[in-house]
């Protein structure tokens, strides 16, 4: 199972302030992001999850929370921890699993990873949530694609053996 993050972030690595994005909406960015995890299981924090209830993404959704431990959607799965996030995953038996945030949750899984694709939003912005810094000695940027307003950029994890 290969695991992926999903995020648009400033160059300053902030992805979201006050449970939004600090940039203008970026329509292309978001038809992008739809499409790519619409036929996969997502992993995200509680507060995104609630944040998209209206409009749930993912086949499934595992959801990390320590608080809440049942959501109403059937799609929806509880995780206690990373291992029991990435046990669901594994059960539910996609090739594919995307996590999309919040920011703990993508600092929690980053050592995790296999991919990253990142829309970069060009721009510093004041946030309050943020994607964390990586090693760029430990990926390899695979593609970069330039959009209007954005650049989306896949990385790998080179091999460590």
């Amino acid at each position: 199972m290969e695991l992926v993050s999903v995020a648009a972030i400033s160059d300053n690595l902030v992805i979201g302030k006050d449970g939004k994005i600090p940039w203008e909406s970026i329509p292309e960015d978001k038809r992008q992001y739809r499409a790519r995890i619409a036929d996969h299981p997502i992993i995200l924090g509680r507060k995104t999850f609630e944040s998209m209830l209206d409009d749930l993404p993912g086949t499934a959704q595992i959801v990390l929370s320590r608080s809440e431990t049942a959501f109403e959607p059937e799609t929806a799965h509880h995780a206690a921890d990373l291992e029991e996030a990435l046990d669901i995953a594994e059960s539910l038996g996609d090739d594919t699993v995307y996590v999309i945030g919040g920011g703990k949750i993508y600092e929690l899984f980053q050592p995790h990873l296999d991919r990253m694709v990142l829309s970069r939003v060009p721009g510093e912005y004041e946030g309050d949530a943020y994607y964390p810094e990586w090693d760029e000695g430990d990926w390899e940027l695979e593609s970069e694609t330039e959009y209007d307003r954005f650049t989306l950029q896949e990385w790998v994890r080179k091999d460590t053996e």
